[in-house]
């Protein structure tokens, strides 16, 4: 595994799930990691495991407040003076999330929780990497990112394509940067987002998803790659696709 020793990891939604998986993982490939969402217990948890042989922060902040991402930045200035990678995950998603449901309210959180989250923690990151002509920027969306169904509601769906054109979009413009950006598009993942939806399921169900460190594996080994590759986009679903196993049923 290559080292990725004297970097520095910046994991947001870093307290539990895909966040938690991949600050784990790119801590033990030797990466110091900064650990930002809005909940400092469950950051302190994951810093207290990784410092049993790492090195971890944490960096509460609530980044849909554009005011609390730059405080981030700041402090990344004043105790590292250096970004390496991004691993932009933080996400939210809603109960009533289908149209006969929304309100400007919930459609604000939706977006905002998932996509101008995303955008503003960009601007953070940017300077950092631009100035050190080396930077890796890996964005959690999902397979709703590009495929338009019925499960994730519409609102998550559409901030979630605009994660994935953003990526792109950082690729086409900061490739002469040094500056690598990943879309990583995961199925079904047993998080704890999953209660956020109408109809939870059930431990057995959850077992045969992605499971967090499947994700934090995936996103450790896109970090080690080394700096003439990008891995532009990635999907990765469980073998037993619930989408497609309904659809088999309805050709019976």
């Amino acid at each position: 595994m290559t080292s990725l020793a004297e970097k520095v990891a910046w994991v947001t939604g870093a307290g539990t799930g895909i966040g938690e998986a991949a600050a784990l993982a790119l801590a033990e490939a030797g990466a110091t990691v900064i650990l930002t969402g809005r909940r400092p217990g469950p950051l302190e948890d994951v810093a207290r495991r990784i410092k049993q042989t790492g090195q971890a922060h944490v960096q509460p902040a609530d980044l849909t407040d554009a005011g609390q991402v730059r405080k981030i930045g700041d402090y990344l200035r004043a105790t590292f003076n250096r970004l390496d990678i991004l691993v932009n995950n933080a996400g939210v998603n809603i109960v009533e999330r289908h149209w006969d449901k929304l309100t400007p309210e919930s459609i604000d959180t939706l977006l905002q929780g998932n996509l101008t989250a995303a955008l503003y923690c960009v601007t953070v990151a940017l300077p950092f990497m631009r100035s050190q002509k080396d930077g890796l920027l890996i964005h959690t969306a999902s397979m709703a990112g590009r495929f338009i169904g019925g499960v994730s509601g519409p609102i998550y769906t559409v901030a979630k394509h605009g994660v994935v054109a953003m990526s792109h979009s950082l690729n086409m413009q900061e490739c002469v940067n040094g500056i690598r950006s990943t879309v990583f598009l995961p199925g079904e993942v047993a998080t704890p987002i999953l209660d956020k939806r109408p109809n939870p399921v059930g431990p057995e169900v959850r077992a045969r998803m992605v499971q967090p460190t499947d994700c934090g594996d995936l996103i450790r080994y896109i970090a080690c790659l080394p700096r003439h590759l990008v891995m532009n986009e990635v999907h990765l679903s469980p073998t037993w696709n619930r989408g497609y196993v309904a659809a088999l049923q309805r050709q019976l």
